[in-house]
Order: C-alpha cells, then structure tokens, then sequence
C-alpha cells in the first residue's frame, strides 16, 4: 500500500513562492494528474515528492511516514523523466538491469527481473539493441523499465511523452494507461496537455501560479469547474466566457450578452440571488457544445453571422458574431456553408455556467 501526502507545503525560490500552501492525498494505486501551465508549480511538486527538491514548510508523507527529510535513494520513488536519459553505450537490458545491479542483486534474479518488465513494456525483442538503435517511443518505454524494475513505492513522471510526435505520443498515452492497470501502482504524472490528463487521470490536480485550483476527476473538472481558471484551461476548445446581464422576463429570465438576450428559465434568478450575486454583473461559461445552432428562425433563437469555420473532420467549430461577443459553437461537419452565413443561435441552459466576475470563483449555479 502506497499513500502520497502533502501538509501544508511551502516552497520558494528566493523572494519567488512557487508552492503554496499545497495539501493534496493521493491514495494507494491512484493516477494522479498534475495540471497546469508552464510555471505554475506543478514540476516543483513532483521533484518535491522524489527529494530532487527541498521544501521550506510542510510535511511530505509516503505511507504515513514523514520523508521531506530524507534522502532521494531512501524514498523509494522512481521517476521518469521528458528526456530519456538513457545510457548510450549499454544495450537495452543493461540500461533497464542497472538499478539492480547497483544494488547488488545476483545475475539470476536481474534477468527474470529484466525478461518480466521487457514482457510488459513488449520490448522483449529490443533487449540486445542500443538506444541509438531506437524510436522515440521505444526509447521511453527502456526508461520506465529502468524505472519500475526494482518495483519502487510510487513512479513519478515529468511530461514523459511531451517530446515525441502526435501519433507516438497518442500511442504512448495508450501504452500508460494499460501499464498503470496491469501493475497497479500509485502514479503522479505532470503535463500541461489537458487532453493527457483527461484522458489519464484518476484524479486531476489543477494548478496556477503556485496554487492547488481543484482537485477531481475528469468529468468533475470538465462538468464542474470550480473558477474561472479552471473553466478555461480544461476542454478543446475552450469554454466561452462572457459578462453578463440576468434580469426577469415575464415568466423567465433574460441573460444579456451586450445587446443580445438569450431566454433562461426563472429559477436561475433565484439561484443567483441565493449564491450572492445580486445585481452584479457576472460571467457566463457555456462550452462551443452548449452553444446551439439553426438554420431557419426558431423561437428562443438569436440571429447570428458565421465568422470563421473551423472544419476538424467529424464535426466543426463556427465562430460567431453575437452583438459585440464572439460565441464559438461545435456543430456537426458542414452544418454551417461558409463564413458569413446567417444561423440562429441559441444558449442550453442546462449546460450554462456562472461565475463571479471579481474572483473567477463559480457560483455553483447549474440548471
């Protein structure tokens, strides 16, 4: 069993606090997602965990055990890295045996050791083989054989993908995942590709500027996000955001963006009343797929102009022109003819999102 926690940790690069008051529980056998953009703090985190890093306040513990103080060599972690760091002039099996051999483990075990993690990886044929001899992705697969070979705590792996092409990048993915699932092991895996970690996680850890932002599963970050920040940075493309309007309608609501008004039902002024936002102007999120088209006039349906038509195969993203705002809407291939066309418009209350326009936080209002 393997539990990874984070109290409280505080680290600073000089005057530059770059971890703040970070506390996170990863259970055993998770896959742990550390999401952020470049800076943020994620990479620190995980070299925090692994002893490259010291901290300046916190605990961090492996197991119920405090370990900040300890040592890389006595945390039991092993890391992967985004460059492949392997050795060039072993083969293959001599890279992956290393840890082993340092160790002192006799020639009988290290092999069976070698073969087993070489069946998994299924890079049993390239054992003979020199790194220089290797594709990019093969190459990484040696390096987390080297890593998981002598069976650590807990792997931890900085962007280890993020220097291969789309497609090895997408069959590395793949190849992650199903690892994860046969060996069982606790995982914390840093990136800032949102489509790694939603595709990845257990859980995502989404970070900014120091920060722990939210913390969940795919679907709940996607679904529920908790800010601003974390509406805009999870999802492709990203959310819309607009300043907002609510006021009663007759029987309804009347969200205005600028001076195009989209019917809600009335509750929602209820609902904003109840979460503080009473007469403030506030944010609206809707995701392009919330953001519903039509041809002809529809009741509850604004016109709009087609801007820009981004066609990616089996659906496309139409930019549109609502007012002053610019409202992007995932549509089906086609469904839109060119830029400058006419479509009505219309926003899916049930999908819409509100947010505080001062702090970013959400308002927690869904329909």
């Amino acid at each position: 069993m393997t539990s990874i926690d984070l109290r409280n940790v505080q680290k600073f690069f000089g005057s530059v606090q770059v971890i703040k008051d970070m506390n996170l529980s990863i259970e055993d056998g998770e896959f742990i997602v550390l999401l952020g953009q470049s800076g943020c703090g994620k990479t620190t985190t995980l070299r925090a965990i692994a002893g490259l890093e010291t901290i300046d306040d916190g605990q961090i513990l492996i197991d119920g055990a405090p370990v900040q103080d300890l040592k890389c060599s006595d945390r039991d972690i092993a890391m992967v890295f985004q460059s492949f760091s392997l050795y060039p002039h072993m083969t293959v099996f001599e890279n992956i045996a290393f840890p082993l051999r340092a160790t002192g483990m006799n020639r009988t075990d290290v092999d069976s050791r070698v073969q087993e993690i070489a069946g998994i990886l299924r890079i049993s044929g390239l054992l003979n083989m020199r790194p220089s001899s290797l594709s990019g992705g093969d190459m990484q697969r040696v390096a987390i054989g080297r890593a998981l070979v002598r069976k650590p705590k807990a792997m931890l792996m900085d962007e280890p993908i993020g220097a291969l092409d789309a497609k090895l990048r997408e069959e590395m993915r793949a190849e992650i995942k199903r690892l994860h699932i046969k060996q069982g092991s606790t995982t914390i895996y840093v990136t800032h590709d949102q489509v790694e970690a939603m595709s990845l996680a257990d859980r995502i850890v989404i970070m900014h500027e120091g920060k722990l932002q939210q913390v969940g599963s795919p679907t709940d970050v996607y679904v529920h996000p908790a800010n601003l920040f974390v509406a805009q940075f999870v999802g492709s493309p990203v959310m819309n955001i607009a300043s907002a309007d609510v006021s009663a309608r007759g029987d309804g609501a009347a969200v205005a963006l600028g001076a195009q008004t989209f019917d809600f039902p009335k509750k929602l002024i209820g609902q904003l009343d109840a979460a503080g936002a009473k007469g403030q102007t506030i944010s609206l999120g809707i995701r392009p797929e919330g953001v519903l088209l039509a041809h002809d006039k529809t009741e509850g349906f604004v016109a709009t102009e087609a801007q820009m038509i981004e066609p990616l195969g089996s659906y496309d993203i139409v930019d549109l022109s609502v007012g002053e705002q610019m409202l992007r809407a995932r549509t089906s291939s086609g469904f839109v003819g060119k830029a400058g066309d006419r479509v009505w418009a219309r926003i899916d209350p049930s999908q819409a999102h509100f947010f505080d326009k001062a702090s970013g936080r959400s308002l927690g209002v869904r329909l």
